[in-house]
């Protein structure tokens, strides 16, 4: 069935065009054009239904018309859309065929066709993508020059550096976005063009290595071997195939001890056949013979010593008995003395001690110089004995406690009272008369303040406050003859210590920040001896005073801490220094054993202590008289309030990222308080600047030392 026309009389076409839709309709092709709607309108033709088409500059909206005809669709062409259109086969072709020829003139001129709600719309380019309703995620099924949004999911690569590459082959008037959350582009372009976007996102979303593979070793043990091999697998240094960035020629080495397998992943597939075949050649039996053989292992994390005591207790039977065992000093707990009975203010003081002598006996000796064990046992035995080392030598966990002691003391005074005397008589008389009110002691009490003006002393002052006296002149002496004293005191004291410690799981740790003070505990003096020589002779203890902080954690499966806590605060009373009997100390301590998640505060203990005084001195009767009875008395109220809290919060440390975390953020809150406390730059002062510490360097150079301080 065909269309034919004279080039110079295109609508002449039309009506033979609409004549071909007499026949029978058949269904469309899928994904190469768009479907027909739910409701039949009329026949159409089918996708494979030859016709010859022959547009020249024919008004576009007609032929928009003709091919809605054709395909039994609705079009919707937009006022903006005008103009003429050229489409023609010199053969037959299909209708489908037919209808990309008029999508790639439809972009010719600027527009594109773009689908939504079962309606096929001819827009202006710049705005088919706000339009467009076809989405699909996946490979792209539809063809032409069609405005789609295509989603495709990567797998390998970040979508964020796609964008980059991606970006110089969509059209200007369309857009491309990267979703990092779900690892996805989404794309609204042309169909034909976002088939070949799909396939170089296809080709450029690969794995930066290759798949992992585990190879089970026969004779060799797997964590002695994964050493050796990830050294040699990177040796060369460089790309292993040219054309490949450096890095993904690295090879990945890791033991697992159960399987006695090595787990490799490396950066192409020669270099993983490279690796495989060394392998090969180093899984080879032990020279050594049936009555076994000398292995030195090498510990990164426990104790040689104490772990020999551990694998010939487990192996007891494996080596012909175990040996003597020389192990470090006794393990204390809190609150205990430690070797050699020293207190624990001497402990505290004591310097390192030496390293633990060789644990020799047995198939398993420890050479605490290497921190190593050095395993004489056969081939299968060691296999059994390395596989426990493998285990047991495992980085430990660390905790870092940040505590803080809070002591609040607050004290508000007030006194109120009024004393007078008085003098009646004259001069010469041989009798008088005196009378008056005197309350308190010392600059409080206005006889002790009348006698000390008389003398002309300055032993005896008023107290403080207000003191308002009236005074009287007797025999050219002036003397107080009435005193009245107002007084409110308010005092306060707040005391913070946040002391920090690092501790490893099941070790105990200890921090001390005060003075060693020294007590008698006793003396002597020959003084029965019949020489004329005496020796006086003391015993002193010394003590610590002031902050200590003993810690034993104990890590638990998911992050809990079960933890014994002594904390003590303590310090001298500065008056008794002095004292026959030694000075006497103030102590606040808690002593006790929590659990507690990773990061949870904790308030171990504390108290809250609040007394009121209140006092009166007054005359009988007299100080009972509404009003004029405040002239013969003295009154005084006191209260105190003090509150003590201990707060503690554990952070567990299992690697190095989180210990290095930990004490960079220290250090720079050191940092940037030394750099606020800077001193004030003068110009008469020689000294504008105290020490900071020195920046963090870039992670891989070396910590610069920090400047020595001109003098």
């Amino acid at each position: 069935m065909t269309a034919r026309s004279p080039r110079t009389a295109p609508p002449r076409l039309l009506p033979l065009l609409l004549a071909l839709l007499v026949l029978p309709a058949a269904p469309l092709w899928a994904q190469d054009a768009p479907k027909p709607a739910t409701g039949k309108r009329g026949a159409g033709l089918s996708g494979s239904t030859p016709v010859t088409v022959n547009f020249v500059n024919a008004d576009l909206e007609a032929v928009t018309r003709a091919m809605a005809a054709m395909m039994d669709r609705q079009i919707l062409v937009d006022p903006r859309v005008k103009g003429v259109i050229t489409v023609y086969s010199e053969q037959p072709i299909p209708v489908r065929d037919a209808w990309l020829q008029y999508l790639s003139a439809l972009r010719g001129l600027g527009f594109t066709v773009v689908e939504s709600a079962g309606l096929l719309k001819v827009l202006p380019e710049p705005d088919a993508k706000l339009q467009t309703g076809t989405v699909s995620v996946g490979e792209v099924g539809a063809r032409g020059d069609q405005v789609i949004t295509q989603i495709f999911r990567l797998s390998h690569e970040n979508p964020n550096n796609l964008v980059a590459v991606l970006r110089p082959l969509i059209s200007p008037n369309n857009t491309i976005n990267a979703n990092p959350g779900n690892n996805t582009l989404v794309v609204t372009d042309y169909a034909d063009n976002l088939t070949r976007i799909g396939k170089i996102i296809a080709a450029l979303d690969q794995p930066a290595a290759t798949d992992v593979e585990v190879i089970p070793l026969k004779h060799a043990i797997a964590s002695d071997l994964a050493t050796l091999v990830q050294k040699l697998g990177e040796g060369s240094g460089g790309a292993a195939v040219p054309g490949l960035p450096v890095a993904s020629a690295n090879v990945s080495v890791l033991a697992d001890a159960r399987s006695n397998s090595l787990i490799i992943r490396a950066g192409n597939a020669a270099r993983l056949a490279s690796v495989r075949t060394l392998i090969d050649r180093l899984d080879r039996p032990g020279v050594g013979g049936p009555a076994g053989q000398i292995n030195v292992v090498y510990l990164k994390n426990a104790d040689a010593t104490k772990l020999a005591s551990v694998l010939r207790a487990a192996f007891g039977g494996g080596g012909g008995g175990g040996g003597s065992f020389s192990s470090g000093s006794p393990t204390t707990g809190l609150g205990q003395t430690g070797a050699g009975g020293a207190t624990g203010a001497a402990v505290a003081t004591t310097p390192v001690a030496q390293s633990a002598q060789p644990s020799t006996g047995g198939f398993i000796q420890a050479d605490p110089a290497t921190n190593s064990l050095v395993i004489t046992a056969a081939e299968p035995l060691y296999r059994q004995i390395r596989s426990v080392i493998d285990q047991l030598d495992g980085r430990r966990a660390q905790v870092f406690v940040e505590s803080m002691i809070v002591e609040m003391d607050a004290t508000k005074a007030a006194e109120l009272g009024f004393q007078w005397q008085g003098l009646l008589g004259n001069n010469g008389n041989r009798f008088g008369l005196a009378a008056g009110t005197n309350f308190g002691g010392s600059g409080n009490n206005i006889l002790n303040l009348s006698v000390a003006g008389a003398a002309g002393t300055t032993t005896t002052l008023p107290s403080t406050g207000l003191n308002l006296a009236l005074l009287q002149r007797v025999n050219g002496v002036y003397t107080l003859g009435a005193l009245a004293r107002f007084l409110e005191n308010v005092s306060g004291t707040n005391i913070l210590s946040t002391p920090n410690l690092v501790a490893l799981d099941n070790e105990e740790a200890k921090i001390v920040v005060g003075q060693n003070v020294p007590f008698v505990t006793g003396s002597f003096t020959n003084t029965g001896s019949s020489s004329a020589t005496v020796n006086p002779f003391q015993t002193v203890e010394r003590k610590d005073v002031g902050l200590t902080l003993k810690i034993k954690p104990q890590i638990g499966e998911g992050g809990v801490i079960r933890m014994t806590v002594f904390q003590e605060n303590s310090s001298v009373v500065g008056s008794t220094l002095t004292n026959t009997n030694g000075p006497t100390t103030n102590k606040n301590s808690v002593e006790t054993t929590i659990v507690a998640d990773d990061g949870q505060i904790m308030v171990l203990g504390g108290q809250m202590k609040e007394s009121y005084t209140d006092g009166e001195n007054k005359v009988p009767l007299l100080g009972d008289v509404p009003g004029v009875g405040n002239l013969f008395k003295n009154s005084s109220r006191e209260r105190t309030k003090s509150v003590m809290l201990v707060f503690l919060r554990p952070v567990v440390i299992r690697d190095a990222a989180t210990a290095n975390s930990l004490s960079l953020d220290r250090y720079e809150a050191i940092r940037a308080q030394q750099q606020a406390e800077q001193p004030t730059q003068k110009m008469l002062m020689p000294i504008n600047a105290s020490p900071v510490l020195p920046a963090v360097p870039p992670k891989g150079q070396a910590t610069p030392t920090a400047p020595a301080a001109k003098p």
